[in-house]
């Protein structure tokens, strides 16, 4: 029976290796907060991307994505709201570039730490208003349950091994901004950083708008 299951978990991995380095919105997302904000805000980020990713696995385990996926209404609801969301942050990072970093608010505080709940709030919802991400929990995840096991349990097992990965592959990202720090804190930088994060939101928002369930 183990290795019946083991089977299914080696190939599962190696697909969703694949699957989180393929470069997509989220790690735009982490990047940038990472970047323009630091390692902590990064890390947020992924916490809210990671949350985000066990929300949906756990709807998935549950059966509840199947009927995400078998509306149209609620698949169209919740792709517009995603879409509207994704293309207002880009177009703001795009209209409103910053040119410096840490500037101190209104209440005192610094960009970095009010980054962080920021970071954490956007990864989070990027992830809740994206209907692929759950479609494809609801169809991905049951190839590699085995006949034999709790079909609930193993979904969950796997969307946790998938959340596992994104984590790590999110903090080998955030680690790779720490050394350049110093030219990402430049005035030119700072504002092409901007407004190239602004461009990929705006080109996710726009795929995700005209994307279809299947």
């Amino acid at each position: 029976m183990l290795s019946a299951n083991i089977s299914p978990l080696l190939a599962f991995i190696a697909a969703a290796c694949v699957l989180t380095i393929t470069p997509g919105v989220d790690t735009a997302m982490v990047l940038r907060s990472s970047a323009s904000n630091g390692p902590i805000a990064g890390v947020a980020a992924s916490a809210g991307i990671c949350a985000g990713l066990l929300v949906w696995g756990a709807a998935a385990a549950l059966g509840l994505t199947a009927i995400l996926a078998a509306s149209p209404v609620a698949f169209t609801a919740l792709k517009g709201a995603g879409a509207v969301y994704l293309l207002c942050l880009g177009a703001k990072l795009i209209a409103k570039p910053r040119s410096a970093l840490d500037v101190a608010d209104s209440a005192g505080r610094t960009r970095g730490q009010t980054g962080v709940g920021d970071a954490l709030r956007r990864g989070f919802l990027t992830n809740m208003l994206n209907p692929k991400v759950g479609i494809f929990y609801a169809t991905f995840l049951p190839q590699f349950v085995p006949p034999e096991a709790n079909s609930a349990g193993f979904s969950l097992l796997l969307a946790g091994i998938h959340v596992l990965l994104t984590s790590l592959w999110f903090s080998m990202l955030i680690a790779l901004t720490v050394p350049l720090a110093g030219i990402i804190r430049k005035p030119l930088v700072v504002k092409l950083l901007d407004q190239l994060t602004g461009c990929i939101f705006v080109a996710f928002g726009v795929r995700l708008a005209v994307a279809h369930r299947g």
